[in-house]
């Protein structure tokens, strides 16, 4: 196998690529818009496109390399190569793996997006050596991921961690009613959308009037700003998730969850805090108040590594 393979992490609303190598090197780097909604054929040219030109960054040519890591937003069967539930891309049993062997005539290995992350973190970033930790990513959607004795956990049936679809109000309306419908970015969008109209918020000028459309990034812009209205909103979407991840450290006993993704990054320490502050005051027994929450180091870097990690365990046959 070459020392260098492709990394992607595939979300609902961006792919980053990386061309890694042995050491865990990133070599080159890219990022482009997923364009999901353009049709599984869009997004296929857009995906072997990417990782044409990511290896030209580097280099060298996608024949060269050993291999795509490809973590992805969805339910996974791991062990197979199929996305068995990916409602951000809207696919549902599909064979993934194999239609990129096809496409690219080269080894490819199939992760859950937030799991290929933390696995990145595990072995590079905030939770290097740790044996037992649950991670949590909060962006179009929320995902999660578990290890145990120093290993990813999948389940019997190969799709733990998925904390997302955790059910908190299950008398509400449907897309009301999942730890996700009311605490990814993608919720929290749609909640400062329906209170813009009739509350004071710099959201008006810094999204030239379309507060549906904003991303993380002017989010956290209005949040630093003190806006009364963003603050209020990522602070209940916050303590809303600590609730949930309290129940999942309650039930699992972790000394350490691990926050990420495009809102946890865009807002930061604060964020973090929030969420920190409602995990240790729910969750059972109260020695458990001294689990650690922490951000995510590698940030947008830990997807691209955990998929490169992914393809090298799967020929290595370690996975």
């Amino acid at each position: 196998m070459s020392d260098l393979v492709v990394g992607i992490d595939l979300g609902g609303t961006n792919m980053q690529l990386g061309v890694v190598d042995a050491s865990g090197a990133i070599i080159s780097q890219l990022k482009k818009k997923t364009r999901a909604n353009k049709g599984t054929d869009v997004l296929f040219e857009r995906l072997v496109d990417a990782i044409k030109c990511v290896c030209e960054e580097g280099g060298v040519t996608p024949a060269q390399v050993g291999g795509v890591g490809l973590a992805i937003a969805a339910a996974v069967d791991h062990e197979n190569g199929v996305l068995l539930d990916a409602p951000n891309l809207g696919w549902r049993d599909f064979p993934i793996e194999r239609e990129l062997v096809e496409r690219l005539q080269t080894p490819v290995a199939v992760e859950n997006d937030v799991n290929a992350a933390v696995l990145g973190e595990l072995h590079y970033g905030a939770i290097k050596g740790e044996r037992e930790a649950l991670g949590v990513w909060v962006g179009t959607g929320v995902g999660g991921a578990i290890i145990l004795d120093g290993e990813l956990h999948r389940g019997g049936f190969g799709t733990a961690g998925e904390i997302g679809h955790i059910t908190l109000f299950p008398r509400a309306a449907k897309g009301l009613r999942k730890l996700e419908d009311i605490c990814s970015r993608t919720a929290v969008v749609r909640r400062l959308a329906q209170l813009a109209p009739t509350h004071k918020t710099v959201l008006h000028e810094l999204s030239d009037g379309d507060v549906a459309s904003v991303r993380s990034s002017i989010i956290a812009k209005a949040y630093k700003s003190g806006d009364e209205l963003t603050c209020s909103v990522v602070h209940d979407a916050a303590e809303l998730l600590g609730i949930g991840i309290s129940s999942a450290v309650t039930l699992l006993s972790v000394p350490v969850v691990l926050l990420g993704g495009g809102l946890t990054e865009a807002i930061g320490e604060p964020y973090v805090e929030h969420v920190r502050t409602t995990v240790r005051e729910f969750a059972f027994p109260a020695s458990l108040e001294k689990v650690r929450v922490v951000a995510s180091t590698l940030e947008e870097k830990a997807g691209i590594l955990g998929a490169a990690m992914t393809l090298r365990r799967k020929l290595d046959g370690a996975d």
